[in-house]
């Protein structure tokens, strides 16, 4: 009886995949999987249960970070994420404590906080983009050349 059950769950996660195709339930259909072999040996539920949890969070945790790295490594950033990384020249003071700070990155003028909150950067540097916060850019000097 139990057989039927971990083929029904089989089924569900992986038309939720399919439907999905965010790598969300994959893991958990391998672990349904596991689970209803498992139940057409022994007729234990408790034992599939732990097999299915213990599968799954094994396929997740540790072939997740690998599938994801695989599958999106053809990704393009946009939006923020492509100004990460990015060098800008510092056209206010940036002063955390003030709360003062202004850099231009392609023409555009942004509001600007160091990284550290120690740090003031003067007019005139060369920073690079670590972070964004909200709108804010989140820079610290940047090395010169």
């Amino acid at each position: 009886m139990n057989s039927s059950y971990w083929l029904i769950a089989l089924a569900v996660f992986l038309v939720i995949e399919i439907i999905t195709l965010g790598l969300t339930t994959i893991w958990f259909a391998g672990g349904a999987l596991i689970a209803f072999i498992l139940s057409l040996v022994a007729d234990s539920f408790i034992l599939e249960f732990l097999a299915f949890i213990i599968v799954s969070f094994v396929l997740l945790f540790f072939t997740r970070p690998i599938a994801q790295r695989y599958f999106n490594k053809q990704r393009i950033k946009t939006n923020y994420e492509s100004l990460i990384g990015r060098h800008g020249k510092v056209i206010e003071k940036i002063d955390n404590f003030n709360n003062s700070g202004q850099v231009t990155l392609n023409g555009q003028e942004w509001t600007a906080r160091a990284l550290n909150n120690q740090d003031i950067i003067e007019p005139g540097k060369r920073i690079i983009i670590r972070d964004i916060a909200g709108v804010k850019l989140i820079v610290e000097e940047a090395e010169d050349l």
